[in-house]
Formats: structure tokens, sequence, C-alpha cells
């Protein structure tokens, strides 16, 4: 078969229908937008629906599994640097990655104490008891376990000590996110009645740290073009690791992977963000979430590790059928699955970034690729966008540029 990138949509579409077992139906979701009656369901006082380009990146063997990656994103470049950096990764077997048991924490803020201590002892003495009251109100997921934690308030209000309650609960294969808050809301009234204080939010936390997810990939020297080219990326890291600056923009790449399958398989993106930035400052200053060395052979070596709480069953996953389509492309089992797919897309895009970084720029791939969407919004229709698109890859890359090429293509 040729190159998946070389081949038309229709071609796509087939070899997904044949690798993935997809149906006509699934098939069919890949190309229709949500219907507007699911979508009014979904949010209050909807309009319309917006779209994301939903591609394919090809090349990624994890654990030793072939997968093909839905990514939904409208940057140019990602897709292919992340399938090229992919390939690269095949050279030494590509990614391997593991994933803690998918385990959330739900908060319960109890302020007002008279006697904190106190109030903790006796919320532990009466653990059993709470577990069973929030187990009661979920039957998909279980609290396997509370903590307790005392908290000074570090805000300028100085509102006093608090004291947290912590449910630890096992989710299962779902984000968990509205059971784990029912569970907390359940629980409440009991925790008040025990500790003689009020409480006031009772919500999970979304900084995901039970559950981490960790790959790792050597990358072939000589596929990088030699030992001045991994010298290079050290160096592009040692800055993102030193300095706040870059090591945002350096996170951006590796989310840019993470974020578009998570977009793409109906996770919740924006908690996933959240979660990874906090844990890039998690030592007390912000840094970078891979880690980059040179092997004893001198190949290039990467790790990435985030906090990643994501889902297959529920939420979106449940009613959006592209989503469905996407997770079946994929053919993960579990949340763990898809939570190891997409640190191996953060870090095979990070990769792709900091190698164009450190040898021949970002913009040269970036903008050849982004010279279709300049052509097109100049008024290049059909065969033309790929015609001006080509001759304005040669530079400059600009809207007037675009316009004077589709002036000359038309005579």
């Amino acid at each position: 078969m040729a190159k998946f990138h070389e081949i038309d949509r229709q071609g796509r579409l087939e070899y997904l229908k044949k690798e993935s077992g997809l149906s006509d139906e699934e098939i069919e979701s890949l190309g229709k937008a949500l219907a507007f009656d699911d979508a009014n369901r979904m949010i209050e006082n909807a309009v319309g629906i917006t779209c994301l380009p939903l591609g394919i990146a090809t090349n990624f063997v994890i654990n030793g599994v072939e997968r093909l990656v839905p990514m939904a994103i409208e940057e140019p470049s990602v897709i292919a640097a992340a399938s090229k950096a992919a390939k690269i990764a095949r050279v030494h077997g590509g990614f391997t990655a593991t994933a803690d048991e998918p385990r959330m924490i739900g908060q319960v803020q109890v302020v007002s104490l008279p006697n904190i201590s106190l109030a903790k002892r006796k919320v532990l003495a009466r653990k059993k008891e709470l577990l069973e009251i929030a187990n009661s109100n979920s039957r998909s997921i279980a609290a396997t376990g509370l903590q307790v934690r005392q908290l000074r308030d570090a805000s300028p209000n100085k509102m006093g000590l608090m004291l947290l309650v912590e449910l630890i609960v096992d989710t299962k294969d779902a984000m968990g996110a509205n059971a784990i808050n029912t569970m907390c809301e359940a629980i409440a009234p009991k925790v008040s009645e025990i500790t003689g204080g009020q409480v006031v939010l009772k919500i999970l936390s979304n900084y995901a740290t039970k559950r981490m997810v960790k790959c790792s990939a050597i990358f072939d020297k000589d596929e990088l073009g030699g030992s001045e080219v991994v010298d290079r990326i050290l160096y592009a890291y040692a800055l993102a690791y030193s300095d706040v600056y870059r090591a945002v923009t350096h996170n951006k790449g590796a989310m840019n992977g993470v974020d578009a399958v998570a977009l793409a398989t109906g996770q919740d993106f924006r908690a996933i963000e959240a979660s990874a930035h906090a844990y890039a400052a998690s030592d007390g200053s912000y840094r970078s979430l891979t880690r980059w060395k040179k092997t004893k052979q001198g190949h290039l070596s990467g790790e990435i590790e985030l906090p990643l709480a994501v889902g297959i069953v529920g939420g979106v996953t449940a009613v959006h059928p592209t989503a469905k389509t996407a997770l079946k492309i994929l053919g993960v089992k579990s949340a763990g699955d898809l939570a190891m797919v997409m640190a191996a897309a953060g870090l095979a895009q990070n990769f792709a970034a900091i190698r164009a970084l450190s040898s021949e720029g970002i913009q040269k791939g970036h903008m050849r690729l982004h010279a279709r969407n300049i052509a097109a919004a100049a008024g290049a229709k059909g065969k033309e966008i790929d015609i001006v698109a080509e001759r304005l890859a040669r530079g400059p890359v600009n809207a007037d540029n675009a316009r004077r090429l589709l002036k000359e293509l038309r005579g």
C-alpha cells in the first residue's frame, strides 16, 4: 500500500475500515458533524456546531502494539511530525509506556472548626461509615480509601485553618468526574455532623497525581542526522528545563499531541491541560514535562511523565459518534491503554518540535503546510490551492503573495 498520506480520502477510509473493523455507519461518522439536536442536549443555548479536522497519525508502536492514532487539531504539521517521530522511534522498538491504576481524589472542604485536630481524629474513626455512604451512591466506580488533611489558608483573605476530607476513588475505565462529585456531596452531611464544622466545597480534584503515565523511546542518532543533532536537542532541553519562558512553549508542543488525541476521543482536555501544567510546576518551578538524555551508544533517549485522567466509557464517549469511532480505530481496551497512547503522542510531538527547532528551524515544515491555508484564504479553489501553496512555500508565505500568485495562475 502507498504511504497513508499519499492516498486519497476514500483510500484512507477503506484502509481504516479494514484495519479497525469499522462499519459503514462508523465510517460515515468520520465525515459527519454532530447533529444539532445532540449538541443542544450537550450544552445550553446551542446555536451550531464547530468542527476540527480529524487525521490519523501513523507508525506508532506502543508496548509492541501497532496503533493508528486519531488526532483532532487545526494546526498544520502536528500529525505529520508525530508520524515521522513515531517512525524514527520504531528503529529501537517504538514507545514503552506504563499507566497507574485509575485513582482520583474527591475533596470535601470543612471550615469553622473549633478543634481541627479532634475533628480529624473523629473523621478517621468513622472512615468505614463514610466509604459506605460514598459507595452507596455509585454503581460504576468505588471509593477505596479516605484521607484527611489539615490545611492553612495561604490566600490574602486569611480565612483560617480548614480540613480536607478526601476520597480515593477507583474510576475503572471512566474519567469519573460526575460520580466522584456525587460521592462527595453524599458524604458531606455526615462529615459536617461528625466534625461540627461547615462544609463548603464538595468536588473532585482534576490534579490526577494518582493516575500517572510514563512513556519512553529511543531515537537513533543516525536517523536524526548524527551526534551533533543529539547534542543540539539536549541544549534545547536544557533551556526548557531551566527557563519558564521556554518551558511553556516546550510543553505546549507536547500537549499538541496529548490534546489532539484527547479531542478526537472525547476527553476533557481542559482538565488534562490543567493537571499537566500543575505537575510541570510540582517542584516549585515550572519545568519541562519531558526529559531527554544521551544513551551510552550516543542515541537520544526521551521520556514523558504526566497525570492523565481519561475514560473510554461514559461522558462524551457515550454520546459522540466520532469519539466512539476514534476509540475503535485506536483499539484501546482500557482507560490506561488510552492514557499510554496519549503520552506517546505527546512525547513524539515534543521530540519532533525540538528536533526541528534545533536543526532547520520550526517554520520550514510548518509554513509549507500552512501555505495551503493561506492559499485558500486568498480565494484559491480546488486544485488551485495545491498549485498556489507549492509556489507560496518558496516564500514569502503571506496573504499578499498568495493573492499575487493566484492572480498569475488565473491569467
